[in-house]
């Protein structure tokens, strides 16, 4: 079992400044997912761990002992990449038992090693086939059988699963999941853009943007208990409602007056001191419930409705320049298309921000 630390690890490329004062402690056996928008640097994170990219500040350490000059073949590390970079010419045995060959292995050693990462990935009947001759979700699974067999103190995926359709990627995404479950004590960072694999597979996930890392939680931490807004409109879909408000009443549950005339109390404490306080008040759409009530946290006309059988996603309508209020309800309900709809949400389900910043987490 191997753990990973990071101190103040940096990037720069030249003048330019991609990431800064990354600091990550990674336990043994975790399954860490990086997350955050296009250009966050989470794949450079990950080519800084392999040492693909050069650490230009901070310290890396893998199993206690520092990293930052190490080879990458010496790291311990292995690497499953978004391309597969699978060799065309050979078949699914001879891809997954190349690393081993190099490594002057025994042949006993190495069809030992195949044998059983062939049968934990469902490869066995594929194992003479060339990579043409295997769909976008078994030429994965051979990427990720090449690393198993190395067999390395850390595995490093980097969007393993963007090339695949939707069926695949939940086929794929499965197998990885008990992957993970077979290989217990083995390590695991993987990069995605993909909500659903964060918060599926992460044991924690760092939620990067601006050069730093944002939040970092469990998957149901993130989501229930963010600490920001970017978090909190980051992770979920649809994103999370904001509206502007107004505190009104302070204590052990928060009274808040809405910009658009609705009300909202949510479970969040606030002192006295805040009364007053600008804040903005967040809302999963999935927290948002018709109400006929004469106290409601928003009203407005639906636009455009979308019905997914399970639930119905209704988008209300924004002037130019705002952003639309989104309901997500159970069921289905394409008839409240153009209709004025009041909702309000259960007060735990409510959250209040000053200064982008989460009023639950403030000191």
């Amino acid at each position: 079992m191997a753990g990973l630390k990071l101190t103040d690890v940096a990037k720069a490329y030249g003048e330019v400044k991609v990431l800064s004062n990354i600091n990550l402690d990674i336990s043994p056996g975790e399954l860490i997912v990086f997350v955050g928008p296009s250009g966050c640097g989470k794949s450079t994170l990950l080519r800084m761990i392999a040492g693909l990219e050069k650490i230009t500040g901070g310290t890396l350490e893998i199993d206690g002992v520092r990293v930052n000059d190490v080879p990458p073949a010496q790291r311990g590390i292995a690497m499953v990449f978004q391309s597969y970079a699978l060799y065309p010419h050979m078949t699914v045995r001879d891809n997954m038992s190349f690393a081993l060959r190099l490594a002057g292995k025994s042949q006993a050693e190495i069809d030992a090693a195949v044998e059983k990462a062939a049968r934990a990935l469902q490869l066995g009947p594929y194992l003479d086939r060339l990579p043409k001759a295997l769909s976008g979700g078994q030429r994965q699974r051979v990427a990720i059988g090449r690393a198993i067999v190395r067999d390395p103190k850390v595995y490093l995926f980097d969007e393993p699963l963007s090339n695949l359709d939707a069926a695949l990627r939940v086929a794929t995404r499965i197998e990885i999941a008990q992957l993970k479950e077979a290989m217990p004590d083995r390590t695991m960072i993987y990069v995605t853009h993909d909500q659903v694999e964060a918060m599926t597979l992460a044991s924690r996930i760092v939620v990067l943007a601006g050069g730093g890392i944002s939040q970092v939680g469990t998957p149901l931490e993130l989501y229930e208990r963010p600490e920001n807004e970017f978090v909190a409109q980051f992770i979920g879909s649809p994103a999370m409602n904001l509206f502007k408000g107004e505190i009104t009443g302070t204590g052990t549950a928060t009274a808040v007056r809405l910009a658009g005339g609705g009300t909202a109390v949510s479970a969040v404490p606030t002192r006295d001191g805040e009364q007053g306080l600008r804040v903005n008040v967040g809302v999963r759409p999935e927290d948002l419930v018709p109400t006929d009530d004469a106290a409601f946290l928003y009203q407005g006309t639906v636009d455009y409705t979308e019905a997914l059988g399970e639930v119905t996603i209704l988008y209300f309508h924004a002037e130019p320049g705002e952003t639309a209020v989104i309901a997500k309800l159970p069921g289905i309900h394409a008839d409240l298309r153009g209709r004025n709809v009041r909702l309000k949400a259960d007060p735990r389900k409510v959250h209040l921000f000053s200064n982008g910043k989460s009023l639950l987490y403030r000191k």
